[in-house]
């Protein structure tokens, strides 16, 4: 086992100590709001409550990232999902516009699998897809939220993205993280970067072009 050196230790106990002692009381002040949101899902997208999916996390170790849902279950004949835009419902958009369906990741941030601030967690099958410098994005924990996402969120390139992440991966401080947080709440404010230009969701990763 590699000897992890004391600094690098010591900030990861800095990272994990700041998101619980924002998490824990954050969790329990908005509890009853969750309560209430659940319900609405409930009501109108069905069951389950959750989208549940495995995602990558530090290092690239697999984990299962908890979102409201905000599409329906609806089937052509076929028996085939209907495309996204489609089952996406007026309260699932809602809730991305202000990131409300991003919430039970707080359970994620509590069991230490994502960070507050972090690289977002995308696809398991995009692992091999990455080049070696945007690999390093899973250098640290995923996070609810990050520097990508207070500069353009989905309304920038896939390289652009990759490009913030790993300027945070280098760049990491708890100064840092409290701004990303602040700027976020700020960017959820003004509904700033939601879709990638008319679509509901990014487009799907091709690959880098630069190896």
């Amino acid at each position: 086992m590699h000897s992890i050196p004391f600094i690098k230790a010591y900030e990861s106990f800095q990272k994990r100590l700041f998101d619980l002692l924002l998490t824990i009381p954050g969790t329990l002040l908005i509890l009853p709001f969750l309560l209430v949101l659940a319900l609405f899902v409930r009501i109108f997208h069905g069951s389950p409550l959750f989208f549940v999916q495995v995602r990558p996390g530090k290092h690239g170790k697999p984990f299962r990232m908890y979102k409201f849902r905000t599409m329906t279950n609806a089937r052509n004949a076929e028996g085939n999902l209907l495309p996204d835009h489609e089952r996406l419902t007026p309260l699932g958009k809602f809730l991305r516009a202000t990131s409300l369906d991003e919430f039970p990741e707080l359970i994620n941030v509590l069991k230490g699998e994502m960070s507050l601030v972090g690289p977002r967690p995308l696809l398991m099958e995009y692992l091999p897809l990455y080049s070696t410098e945007q690999n390093r994005r899973h250098a640290v924990k995923p996070g609810m939220t990050g520097w990508a996402q207070i500069n353009g969120r989905n309304a920038i390139s896939w390289e652009e993205k990759f490009r913030y992440d790993v300027w945070y991966v280098d760049h990491w401080s708890l100064w840092l993280d409290i701004k990303i947080l602040a700027m976020t709440i700020l960017n959820v404010v003004l509904r700033k970067g939601i879709n990638h230009n008319a679509t509901e969701t990014m487009p799907y990763f091709q690959g880098s072009t630069h190896q």
